[in-house]
């Protein structure tokens, strides 16, 4: 079945990350989504990979105060996340998508998970650690992408089911030279609320 997904926008994530969060809004700038993730004004400059490693070393994956990185593909804005998990954060998922739309997806190695929010609301969410069961404002709302992927209740779902969801129903698309071409805005995200 994995067969079936190559040569798809998001193909980068189906290779060597075993852990990442990416967030994609669409029609925002990047220096904007980076402030409404709480990234700490600080430290928020254009970096190059080189730039990026030299200025967080250490910190670089930091789970509590992660890297993220920003650009655009197509009319979607993205944010890497080196290390955390903000992009997922209910205040943060809908701080991002007011007055226009966000996906997020977060990969492991034990599962997925998926939200799609609108105008500050989460409209659809999931994992993939047990049986696929939607919530959110309107739960149903992508069932006809998500049921031939098999992802929902008593459904087999390969392991990029997910990835293919989000190239499938939002047409977005991240290459290696999205992320490694050109210099990005890049920063600290500050630790999330309790």
């Amino acid at each position: 079945m994995t067969g079936q997904f190559e040569g798809r926008g998001l193909d980068l994530l189906r290779g060597d990350f075993p852990f990442y969060t990416v967030t994609f809004v669409r029609d925002l700038a990047p220096s904007e989504l980076l402030m409404r993730m709480g990234a700490d004004p600080s430290t928020v400059a254009v970096r190059d990979m080189d730039e990026l490693a030299a200025d967080f070393g250490d910190s670089f994956s930091d789970e509590i105060e992660p890297v993220v990185s920003s650009g655009t593909t197509r009319c979607w804005s993205w944010a890497w996340e080196e290390g955390g998990v903000h992009g997922l954060h209910a205040p943060n998922l809908r701080a991002v998508s007011i007055g226009t739309e966000a996906v997020v997806l977060h990969h492991n190695e034990k599962m997925d998970s998926f939200a799609y929010a609108v105008d500050g609301q989460v409209v659809v969410a999931f994992d993939t650690l047990q049986e696929i069961h939607p919530i959110g404002t309107d739960p149903r709302r992508l069932d006809e992408q998500m049921r031939p992927l098999g992802l929902g209740p008593g459904l087999e779902h390969d392991v990029h089911s997910v990835l293919a969801l989000v190239e499938n129903a939002f047409g977005i698309r991240l290459t290696r030279e999205d992320l490694n071409d050109e210099p990005h805005l890049s920063g600290l995200l500050c630790p999330l609320a309790d």
